[in-house]
């Protein structure tokens, strides 16, 4: 008899902090061999990320300290958020699942052996890595590390157009601001026809006025009788 496995549970964000992904990542130090880690917390709703750190180390520790952190900012309250990670040690270590307890926060893992099964933290760690931003040279310490990814997490967070959720900014949606954004743009969308009618018709009349002023300025009047040159 094949082996029955559970159905994983499955989550669903219909707003701002009611699931997050979180994940670590390296970031290469000036030192051969030695790489800090970089702890971010995103939410899947909005993509804003709403929490990160760097370290040289990746320990449960860090990593509850950093979700206390988020959860504090973000005014969570028991028994409103599902946190969802891989597997790793950091993850299901004895300090961070005491804290979600402690902070009525549930966990949630990826299937064993399931390397997709966080895409949202991937996909933020391939935007960090591949913007053309991204410095050329290795970090020579925390703080330069800190420095950089600070200035990345303010222009993702509030400039940056998110193809996922409709070229809004992960603050502009967070904040429920991009309702009446898309409302605009969807008003745009549709008089943009009329508009560029009128646009249009504006520019034949101005091209046949000048074409009409040029032709009147080659025309001259001999002996009552019109000559073009």
């Amino acid at each position: 008899m094949p082996k029955k496995v559970a159905v994983p549970q499955a989550w669903v964000a219909y707003g701002a902090n009611q699931v997050w992904s979180w994940d670590i990542t390296y970031l290469p130090s000036t030192v051969r061999g030695q790489f800090m880690r970089l702890y971010m917390v995103l939410d899947v709703f909005s993509r804003m990320i709403v929490g990160w750190e760097v370290h040289w180390e990746e320990s449960a520790e860090n990593a509850s300290t950093l979700i206390g952190k988020a959860c504090l900012s973000q005014g969570v309250r028991q028994d409103q958020l599902a946190l969802h990670s891989d597997n790793g040690s950091p993850m299901k270590g004895a300090t961070m699942l005491a804290t979600l307890q402690k902070l009525g926060v549930v966990p949630s893992f990826s299937r064993p052996s399931v390397s997709d099964d966080n895409p949202y933290s991937e996909a933020l760690f391939r935007t960090l890595k591949f913007t053309p931003a991204y410095p050329r040279k290795r970090f020579e310490d925390l703080e330069q590390a800190r420095a950089w990814v600070h200035e990345f997490v303010t222009w993702y967070n509030r400039q940056h157009r998110h193809s996922g959720i409709q070229f809004v900014t992960p603050e502009q949606r967070h904040a429920g601001h991009d309702k009446g954004i898309l409302h605009k743009r969807k008003e745009v969308y549709v008089a943009f026809p009329q508009i560029s009618r009128q646009i249009m018709m504006s520019k034949l009349k101005r091209n046949h006025a000048n074409a009409t002023n040029q032709i009147c300025r080659r025309v001259q009047v001999q002996g009552g009788q019109a000559s073009y040159r």
